[in-house]
């Protein structure tokens, strides 16, 4: 499996980069991890959001790989257990296994990514702040890992 994290915005505490760093090399190597980031665009008074999100929207689009599976980070998206998860990328993996991850910028995602996310994956329905959900969801890969190859980490 091979799965690619593109993310809005760089400058991270180092609590976040260290704790996403730790969950990242706990990754098996054929899991072919990684991660990319994109610089949030400031935004000149002249310029709104809607311009700012469609900007940073083509950005990730143009990164986008024909033969990834998009799924994006959104509040109004699916949310699932852990194993619900590992069962849905488990059966996604079998059409193609190499999975681009989002997390839109502060102003959240163009339309134009959520039309062409294969999916949409609410981590939890509160409001988080970017790093720590750079952490859960690294956390929740490492997790889905563990479940697949019956790792005892996850315990049900």
């Amino acid at each position: 499996m091979h799965i690619r994290l593109i993310v809005v915005g760089s400058k991270q505490q180092q609590w976040v980069t260290e704790a996403f760093q730790d969950y990242a090399k706990r990754l098996p190597r054929q899991w072919n991890f990684s991660l990319s980031e994109i610089p949030a665009l400031k935004r000149s008074k002249n310029e709104s959001v809607t311009s700012v999100i469609k900007k940073e929207g083509a950005k990730i689009l143009s990164e986008l790989k024909n033969n990834e599976q998009l799924i994006i980070l959104d509040e109004n998206g699916m949310e699932f257990t852990t194993q619900a998860l590992s069962d849905k990328l488990e059966n996604l993996s079998a059409i193609k296994n190499r999975f681009c991850f989002v997390i839109g910028g502060p102003d959240g995602l163009s339309d134009e990514c959520k039309k062409r996310a294969d999916m949409s994956w609410s981590l939890t329905k509160l409001t988080l702040p970017h790093g720590l959900v750079r952490v859960i969801f690294i956390e929740q890969i490492y997790r889905v890992w563990t479940l697949m190859s019956r790792h005892p980490y996850h315990r049900i």
